[in-house]
């Protein structure tokens, strides 16, 4: 099972502080039994979209805390990834970027799943030119994202850096709601058909979090009572730390987590309000 990690903060020096923290559900079965997988982090710094990632091999488990060591940021999108479709490649492993926008995804998108299947090239076909030529890789997650930039271009927002919230919600329920209608034209189970739909999003002002099929959850936090202390420290930014994690694929989060509920979204904004938009 894929695992599925977002961050915003007050604050960009305090990832590794809140993974060290949260260290029991953040790294609860993060290894790599059989097949060799891949993490990745994306971020924002210094004005820039930045991503990292590397291979894992089998039998090897992911430390989130020293994986974003030398990670400087408000904004983080983390995935571990246990290959499904399409094999290892840094092009095939989450998260996935266009221009602002950062993304990662967590399950099988089943419509979508077949790298030549009729239902992908059609999807394929109906992006515009400009965001199809952006894909590098071969995994049903990448279009998925690249279908939902297309429903935000459509609207005259995939480059707006003020898109309204409810704008970027329905560009991700329109998508999910196309990969419904094409799981429905199976003739077998439609929610078997469908998969799982478990993603995050961000423009590194606003978290968008989707569950649908895995379990998700997120919890506040102010200050920390477990902080994480390195010999060669950077000195610390001013202010109590003030911020948001979200875990996807977590079966056992703590109570203190609020779990979303399936086909929910929700929105996290850089002030660290979050705004459920119910299923």
């Amino acid at each position: 099972m894929a695992r599925l990690l977002g961050y915003m903060a007050n604050r960009r020096d305090s990832l590794e502080d809140v993974l060290y923290q949260e260290r029991a559900p953040a790294h609860a079965d993060t290894g790599i039994s059989e097949d060799d997988g891949s993490w990745g982090l994306g971020f924002y710094q210094s004005g820039e979209v930045l991503y990292k990632k590397q291979p894992l091999a089998a039998g090897e488990a992911l430390d989130w805390q020293e994986a974003s060591a030398a990670i400087v940021s408000d904004c983080v999108i983390g995935h571990l990834r246990r290959p499904t479709v399409g094999p290892y490649r840094s092009e095939n492993s989450h998260p996935f970027r266009m221009r602002s926008w950062l993304f990662a995804h967590q399950g099988v998108i089943r419509p979508l799943a077949s790298v030549h299947g009729p239902t992908r090239d059609e999807v394929r076909s109906t992006l515009p030119d400009f965001i199809r030529r952006n894909m590098r890789g071969q995994t049903d997650s990448e279009l998925f994202f690249h279908l939902i930039l297309s429903f935000l271009h459509d609207e005259g927002q995939l480059d707006n850096p003020d898109a309204p919230a409810e704008v970027v919600v329905q560009a991700i329920r329109s998508s999910v709601a196309l990969v419904r209608r094409y799981a429905q034209q199976s003739e077998s189970s439609p929610v078997a058909q469908l998969g799982g739909l478990n993603l995050m999003l961000t423009d590194g002002k606003r978290l968008f979090a989707h569950r649908l099929g895995h379990p998700m959850g997120y919890v506040s936090l102010e200050g920390l009572h477990d902080p994480f202390t390195r010999r060669s420290r950077p000195v610390p930014e001013e202010g109590t730390l003030r911020c948001a994690l979200l875990l996807g694929s977590v079966h056992e989060l703590p109570e203190r987590y609020t779990p979303l509920d399936d086909g929910e979204v929700i929105t996290v904004s850089h002030d660290l309000s979050i705004h459920h938009h119910a299923a």
